[in-house]
């Protein structure tokens, strides 16, 4: 087992993640797969079974995704999966977009030396999304898509802003998923994420964050009119 210092220089083992951890990342990604849709509603022993889990973690990952807005606890109804309309996810969008254009601009902001391994982080990531749209593999495209942009906040340094972000790219994950099959491939993401990693690298943060906000914006468009236009209401 690896060590880590501490700041009296005694070293500690490194921390495993906790069970309510596992417990918190298997039920928010059931979630988001679908396994719990919008709407399911049951009991935290019904889903921890579901899981392979025990009872307790899952129900201290409920309260959690409780506070995150992604689930309700009911009496006598249970755990309910919270349904997000078409509006919800604008206002989902307006605030990705506001926290990824400064994730954006706080890195270009950074030193050359800061910036440069993020960037090649991001380029690598993106020649892999272009791979996924080359065998139409949409489902592997949302998913690198997500870890490009998690890349990036996470990359800014700034951990409240991770944590806004992490619970509303959570949240809007449903809807990609959904309209990945209604809308044309999304070949042109790939360049716009070329001008934000450009910008990024050139030191330009109002650039960078420009770049980054447009993005999203076009996203946040987009989905809105399909979830509109097919009449997705709950999801």
């Amino acid at each position: 087992m690896s060590n880590v210092p501490t700041l009296l220089g005694i070293e500690k083992p490194e921390r495993k993640p906790s069970l309510v951890e596992a417990a918190y990342d298997a039920v928010k990604q059931a979630i988001r797969d679908g396994v719990f849709p919008p709407g399911f509603q049951g009991s935290e022993q019904e889903m921890a079974q579901r899981l392979g889990m025990s009872r307790t973690p899952v129900h201290q990952a409920i309260i959690r995704l409780q506070s995150e807005g992604m689930v309700e606890l009911r009496s006598k109804r249970g755990v309910v999966i919270s349904a997000l309309s078409p509006d919800d996810m604008k206002e989902v969008y307006d605030v990705i977009i506001a926290v990824e254009g400064m994730a954006a601009l706080l890195l270009a902001e950074q030193p050359r030396e800061a910036r440069e391994p993020v960037c090649r982080d991001m380029e690598r990531l993106n020649a892999e999304l272009s791979e996924s749209l080359a065998r139409d593999d949409l489902l592997g495209w949302a998913d690198l898509d997500a870890q490009f942009h998690a890349r990036l906040v996470r990359a800014a340094g700034n951990g409240r802003l991770e944590r806004i972000a992490t619970v509303n790219i959570d949240q809007s994950f449903r809807a990609r998923r959904l309209t990945l099959h209604l809308r044309s491939k999304p070949t042109g993401s790939i360049a716009e994420h070329q001008r934000i990693i450009d910008a990024i690298r050139a030191g330009e943060p109002g650039e960078a964050r420009q770049m980054a906000q447009e993005h999203k914006i076009r996203a946040r468009d987009m989905i809105v009119d399909l979830l509109r236009r097919y009449d997705m209401k709950h999801l």
